[in-house]
């Protein structure tokens, strides 16, 4: 039997309002993958963060190493050996790649009073050569996508030499090319004898890397059981307290004529000369690897950062959209894939998170219709079954899933005729997704025109009823849903146009 590395037992943690974990007990060997699930709010992250020193459990047992240790923050955490990559990342945006993979632990000279830079950049460079990124250690984080911020959140962990590494939600935003990559690292560690707790959403990753799973249902512990020997339904069913018979609901959906063009689109070297439609009643699904220029076309759409050159077509006529006051009158929602930096604010009230979109909406002469407006917040939260004390509840206190949900309520209040889906179940849980899913189609089916960005493959494939490929920002390829298949969107999504390089 492997060694044990770490206990914790009838761990207890209230919030205001929430019983976030009641007596749950969960361990973990040397050299072992043992993934933790459970539906948002469960209280996966809150037992990582009692874990790592964030927060202190209000009763339990912590045994490290087989010795009894309270755990006095988050430095103190890692300094004995556990990290800890966050579902929602840590980075310094202003600073260079290297300057947080290091931070507090640069590399000095001149008796330790000066940080080594030259140094720092060379150690970073040989990080992510050994993950196999093309990153440049001097980039400055902002610039970066999510999915490259991701593995520099976790080339930033694997400095530290730890024996315990808690990787949450650690393939949200990466494509399978990046997800094999990662796999290969953990593998690695494992054979070095680190402990890996693992959380995430995506249970169809398991199979490649996973030996045990612990089943956690509204904070309290259900199962513990050997991977090899449960089922993906039965943890999907220990996770929901029922049975999923299936992943995307049925379409039956009728799909107008074209109303929306995007005609030779150009920003910068992240959208080439890309042309798109959209009709109504459409979901158009956005593929491609790291890098593509999904996001980077979404967001021009959008006018968050507008386009070069290009024009927008709408009913027939060419529309002006340079600002994204400017999108929004027109009609058009964007969902951001980095709900942390550019889509909700944390420190404001779920209420408010949900409303802030069609504030002129709700105002008669200037005053708020307070009614109509919590009558709407209250039916979002029903209906996407946020798990919140209240509407009250300040938003960064939700669980990442939620704070999700609550974006996605944000643009349901305003009457939007395209909605952009930049990654829309990240970080969302099995029995969640399924509402989502059901949600997208349910607007779909009042007509309005959906592009939804996903780096699941299975998701794009099942819920789209066309899909556009990207590759190094350009258009490589367009699919039908009924030729589409992994294989072939793969292939396009590496096409490499020789002669238009």
């Amino acid at each position: 039997m492997q060694d044990a590395l770490l206990t914790m037992k009838n761990i207890k943690k209230r919030f205001p309002g929430v019983q976030a974990l009641d007596g749950v007990d969960f361990d973990l060997r040397r050299g072992e993958v043992h993934a933790l699930v459970g539906e948002n709010g469960a209280g996966k992250s809150t037992l990582m963060k009692v874990l790592t020193g964030i927060y202190k459990a209000d009763e339990g047992e912590i045994f490290f190493r087989g010795e009894s240790w309270a755990v006095d923050g988050p430095r103190h955490a890692q300094d004995k050996g556990v990290s800890i990559i966050h579902q929602e990342l840590n980075l310094l945006p202003d600073l260079s790649v290297a300057d947080n993979i290091f931070v507090t632990r640069e590399p000095r000279s001149f008796m330790n009073t000066v940080i080594d830079d030259r140094k720092m950049h060379r150690l970073a460079r040989q990080k992510l050569d050994e993950m196999g990124l093309s990153i440049d250690s001097r980039a400055t984080v902002s610039k970066l996508s999510v999915a490259e911020k991701q593995m520099v959140e976790i080339a930033k962990a694997l400095i530290v030499e730890s024996d315990i590494l808690v990787l949450d939600e650690p393939t949200s935003s990466l494509t399978d090319v990046e997800v094999k990559r990662l796999f290969g690292i953990i593998r690695r560690l494992r054979e070095r004898g680190t402990g890996i707790i693992y959380i995430s959403h995506r249970l169809e990753e398991f199979e490649h890397i996973v030996d045990r799973v612990t089943v956690l249902r509204d904070g309290k512990f259900v199962a513990t059981k050997n991977w090899k020997e449960t089922s993906l339904d039965e943890v999907i069913c220990m996770m929901v307290g029922r049975t999923l018979t299936e992943k995307f609901p049925a379409r039956d959906v009728l799909i107008g004529e074209v109303f929306f063009e995007a005609e030779h689109i150009n920003r910068g070297s992240s959208v080439r000369d890309v042309s798109i439609k959209l009709r109504r009643g459409e979901v158009l699904g956005l593929a491609g690897l790291m890098g593509a220029g999904r996001t980077e076309l979404a967001r021009t759409i959008f006018s968050a950062e507008p386009a070069e050159s290009g024009k927008f077509i709408l009913d027939g006529n060419e529309i002006s959209i340079r600002s994204t006051v400017e999108a929004i009158r027109h009609g058009i929602a964007y969902l951001s894939e980095d709900r942390k930096f550019d889509g909700l604010f944390l420190d404001l009230e779920v209420s408010k998170n949900i409303v802030m979109a069609n504030l002129t909406g709700y105002a008669k002469m200037g005053v708020m219709d307070d009614r109509k407006c919590q009558k709407d917040i209250d039916a979002r939260i029903r209906e996407l079954r946020i798990k919140t004390p209240s509407c009250e509840q300040i938003v960064g206190n939700l669980s990442g899933g939620n704070q999700q949900k609550v974006l996605i309520s944000r643009w349901l209040c305003r009457k939007s005729r395209i909605m952009i889906f930049d990654e829309p179940t990240r970080g969302i849980d099995v029995g969640a997704k399924f509402e989502v899913y059901s949600l997208i189609n349910k607007l779909a089916a009042e007509g309005i025109g959906i592009i939804m960005i996903s780096s699941e493959m299975p998701e794009v494939l099942g819920m789209s009823d066309r899909i556009i490929v990207m590759h190094d920002g350009k258009v490589t390829g367009e699919l039908s849903r009924e030729d589409a298949t992994q294989e072939k969107i793969m292939a396009l999504a590496s096409y490499t146009d020789k002669e238009g390089e």
